[in-house]
């Protein structure tokens, strides 16, 4: 389903160049390690496993006005970015039957967690906190948080009916869970948490946002089954132009409800192939607004860049622009033109000016945005990445540097 374009990357980097880099031992290595489950779960997700989540929505939908999704990084990332793809990035906005979905428990901010509570208001509420190792700071801090107030409006029974648990076997939050009743789904324990969307972490919330979860998976066994030859080629030209010196990928889309995938994108490629001193700088970037902000740096700064654009052939509105002359903007001739068709246009002049510039461009081509090119893409993404990694030489799979920081945050509070 995804189409990788490299024509834009040619002038920069030989077809040869790509092609000698040689995607058989990582594919080799992939079949053998351990952390891989996350690749059989498009062929893996069963009738049962769907049911089973869609039940829990069922639950929460009937029950709450509002579900507040607790995590970080891959714990969250995925099931916003789908939310704001498939539905809407004004999806709380909307008038509709689900509830509104907030994000908490990423980050440290007490402003942050005062106003979700104002935003709750007086409004039926239920968690689901998401943690693989159900030991994460920010999450656990927001769980406290969220608990109390659970607590406070619905006392020691009702809050039994509106916690629910995603997390490894075995882990603090599924032995809470089962200790205090609680609601609980199990995380594979092989699959990595940025590998992670397509389980319970991040169909879970989709469901209760009304997305149909049976189309995401659709979309990624798609992917799981026809798309190794596009992954491989997006991998290997990106790690072709690396070695040229482009050592900061900038993903790019020109539709705003590919904002939270460009985070999610983020998370998966930097933490799977910065080591060893080595890996590609993964960016975002929303055009055509950051044109208007980073379009000079991206036109005339360092030459370091790469950039990889998202597009999609048919739009899911497509208004023409009105006629008539509001002021004089000289730009009247364009009444009655449809907005994909200027979308489009300035997809082609950007990366007509981009490449003119010194910067090679990579294009990924969708059909349109929904739930099952998203569950396409995000296969795509994760299988491209992990092939990616192995080319460069690291493990796709550790993140050793992030605990870093966890140390000394502990050392610092004297926990």
């Amino acid at each position: 389903m995804v189409k990788v374009d490299i024509s834009g990357a040619l002038g920069f980097v030989s077809e040869s160049e790509i092609n000698s880099l040689d995607t058989r031992k990582p594919l080799e290595t992939l079949k053998t390690l351990y952390e891989n489950g996350w690749m059989e779960l498009p062929a893996t997700f069963s009738a049962e496993l769907s049911g089973q989540i869609k039940s829990l929505s069922d639950n929460i939908k009937k029950q709450s006005e509002v579900l507040i999704v607790l995590g970080i990084g891959g714990s969250y990332l995925g099931a916003r970015a789908a939310i704001e793809y498939i539905k809407s990035p004004n999806y709380n906005m909307l008038k509709k039957n689900t509830p509104d979905i907030y994000f908490a428990g990423n980050n440290a901010s007490g402003e942050y967690l005062e106003q979700i509570f104002e935003l709750i208001g007086d409004r039926n509420f239920s968690v689901n906190v998401i943690s693989k190792s159900g030991s994460t700071i920010e999450t656990a801090i927001a769980l406290r948080f969220f608990k109390a107030h659970l607590l406070e409006r619905y006392g020691e029974n009702g809050l039994k009916d509106r916690i629910y648990v995603t997390s490894d076997i075995g882990s603090p939050l599924i032995k809470m869970a089962q200790e205090s009743g609680f609601s609980y789904l199990e995380m594979p324990p092989e699959v990595g948490g940025r590998y992670s969307f397509l389980t319970v972490v991040g169909l879970l919330p989709c469901a209760v946002a009304g997305i149909d979860i049976d189309e995401i998976m659709a979309g990624a066994k798609e992917e799981y089954e026809n798309g190794l030859e596009a992954a491989c080629l997006y991998a290997k030209t990106r790690q072709a132009l690396y070695k040229k010196g482009k050592n900061i990928e900038m993903l790019a889309s020109f539709e705003p409800a590919f904002r939270f995938m460009g985070e999610w994108w983020k998370q998966l490629f930097g933490e799977s192939e910065g080591k060893e001193g080595i890996g590609i700088f993964p960016s975002y970037a929303d055009y055509s607004a950051d044109l208007h902000s980073m379009g000079q740096l991206i036109q005339e700064g360092e030459r370091n860049l790469q950039e990889t654009f998202v597009s999609f052939n048919e739009p899911r509105q497509n208004p023409k622009v009105p006629g008539g002359d509001i002021h004089s903007d000289k730009i009247s001739a364009i009444a009655g033109f449809d907005m994909h068709k200027i979308n489009m246009s300035a997809s082609e002049a950007v990366k007509k000016a981009h490449i003119d510039g010194g910067v090679p461009v990579l294009e990924l081509g969708l059909p349109v945005l929904s739930a099952k090119s998203f569950g396409a893409l995000v296969y795509f993404f994760m299988r491209s990445c992990a092939i990616s990694a192995l080319i460069s030489g690291v493990n796709p799979f550790g993140q050793p540097g992030v605990e870093a920081y966890k140390k000394n945050l502990f050392a610092i509070l004297g926990l």
